[in-house]
């Protein structure tokens, strides 16, 4: 009796990016590492919890709460919509960095979960917190990634997107936040 294993072979990448264009970019931050850009949104409340956020010409990106929060459930919540943003941005990370690499990549999944507390109830009534003790307390990810490299190389692509990820970094790090009334 024999035994044998398949090698399964890829036939499909994903969708590869410019990797001439990435370079381009990258030899643009090399060349001025405090250039900024900046994101806007404008947020409209419907009524209730439900908000519609436009982001340029795209349709609105459309946020509610769970009924036992007193909301609709007619779209994700609002720390649902923050996971959304994280594991989009570290999508991209891994595949610039697998792309830099010349890794090509067959599957990339990326699964989140967010430990979330609201005691305060929006500082509604609720109990007295302070803003550490609110908000994710813990998130994690995990990430499904195939391509035309070892799990150990993969691993390092992930880690490396993990790293530099202006997402991963602004859950991760303190910054610097206003807010006011608008004129």
């Amino acid at each position: 009796m024999s035994t044998q294993t398949s090698v399964e072979t890829v036939s499909a990448y994903l969708r590869p990016i410019d990797r001439d264009g990435l370079l381009g970019f990258a030899e643009k931050g090399r060349a001025n590492p405090q250039a900024r850009g900046t994101n806007k949104v404008h947020t409209v409340c419907e009524g209730q919890y439900r908000t519609l956020s436009y982001v340029g010409d795209h349709e609105p990106v459309v946020v509610d709460e769970p009924p036992h929060l007193f909301g609709q459930d007619t779209a994700p919540a609002p720390g649902e919509i923050v996971l959304s943003a994280l594991g989009g941005c570290l999508a991209v990370g891994i595949t610039a960095v697998a792309t830099w690499k010349q890794v090509k990549l067959s599957r990339l999944e990326l699964f989140l979960e967010g430990d979330i507390g609201n005691s305060a109830a929006w500082g509604a009534g609720g109990a007295q917190r302070i803003p550490s003790q609110m908000g994710f307390q813990e998130v994690r990810v995990k990430v499904r990634v195939e391509g035309d490299a070892s799990r150990e190389e993969l691993d390092q692509i992930v880690q490396h997107a993990n790293y530099f990820s202006p997402v991963a970094n602004t859950i991760r790090n303190p910054i610097n936040f206003s807010i006011s009334l608008a004129d």
